[in-house]
């Protein structure tokens, strides 16, 4: 749940959060969080409870259950998150909005469907680090501590799976990890990586 509420709306109602991570954002009625700090993805289930991640969000991006007709639903913070609650009503468009959700969904779908899960694996990497990364000295710090189970979850695969594609990717010199589950995605290796 939220650690602190900071900034006020001018009725006088808190509307900004700081959330721990692996802590959800609570489903507001009527109502979005656009993300002022941090990452949060979208989750569901499968009835044999298999998760299965729906999106990937960070800074600017709005999210919430008016978006999605999916049962169970919920937003989990994959690092602290700073959010701001949003009222449906009185809103601007949410064209732009619902655009980004449905090229999110796309790029996932796509990346979701190759053939081998170390391609599927290759590819989340490389959206990972255009979406969230950071240039630095060594290529593109993907620096949002995800476990390896938490890729795993994204490509429907298993955690020994993504554990060892990992660590041939690390042997071949595509990627370099960093303690915290931080990763360094050397691209000029990648794109000269055969599939």
């Amino acid at each position: 749940m939220s650690l602190s509420s900071r900034s006020q709306n001018p009725s006088g109602q808190k509307n900004q959060h700081n959330f721990k991570a692996r802590s959800f954002l609570p489903l507001k009625q009527n109502s979005l969080w656009k993300i002022e700090a941090g990452v949060v993805r979208i989750v569901t289930w499968h009835e044999d409870g298999t998760l299965v991640t729906l999106g990937v969000w960070g800074p600017g991006d709005i999210v919430g259950k008016a978006f999605s007709r999916v049962e169970p639903y919920q937003i989990e913070c994959l690092t602290k998150v700073e959010a701001s609650i949003l009222p449906l009503e009185g809103w601007f468009s949410l064209t732009d909005v619902m655009l980004a959700h449905i090229q999110q969904a796309e790029e996932l779908m796509v990346i979701r469907s190759h053939k081998t899960v170390e391609v599927m694996l290759i590819k989340l990497l490389g959206w990972l680090a255009k979406k969230f990364g950071r240039e630095v000295k060594t290529g593109q710090l993907i620096d949002l501590r995800l476990t390896h189970q938490d890729i795993a979850d994204m490509l429907n695969s298993t955690r020994v799976t993504i554990t060892r594609i990992l660590t041939q990717l690390e042997e071949q010199g595509l990627i370099h990890r960093l303690p915290l589950h931080r990763i360094v995605l050397k691209e000029e290796e990648l794109w000269h990586y055969e599939i």
